[in-house]
């Protein structure tokens, strides 16, 4: 019943960019804060960036600020990830998760020339 499906993963090279999209379903998306978080093997699950319910407040890892804005239309009960001036070290499976702990299976983001 609750559900979050990513998708805007694929292959860029360096430098490049993409737009992640989570769309959910089954609950009041604009009631719940949202993250993003992502994980390559051999590594545990790393918060990426959050956002408020309204949108208003948001947060990210050091690795990626400056590059990366995450955002939400609640109206649209999407959650996004704009990631700019990808590098190698940004490839991963991202994940979107409510904050009641809910996750969606992950889109593969691979940057590489």
């Amino acid at each position: 019943q609750v559900q979050l499906v990513e998708s805007g993963g694929g292959l860029v090279q360096p430098g490049g960019s993409l737009r992640l999209s989570c769309v959910a379903s089954g609950f009041t998306f604009r009631m719940f804060a949202m993250s993003w978080h992502r994980q390559t093997p051999g590594k545990e699950r790393e918060l990426v960036a959050s956002i408020s319910n309204g949108g208003g407040s948001t947060n990210y890892a050091d690795s990626v600020k400056g590059r990366f804005t995450i955002s939400r239309d609640n109206s649209k009960k999407t959650l996004y990830l704009q990631m700019d001036s990808l590098q190698p070290e940004d490839t991963a499976m991202y994940y979107c998760k409510t904050g009641r702990g809910v996750w969606g299976q992950g889109t593969q983001v691979i940057v590489s020339s």
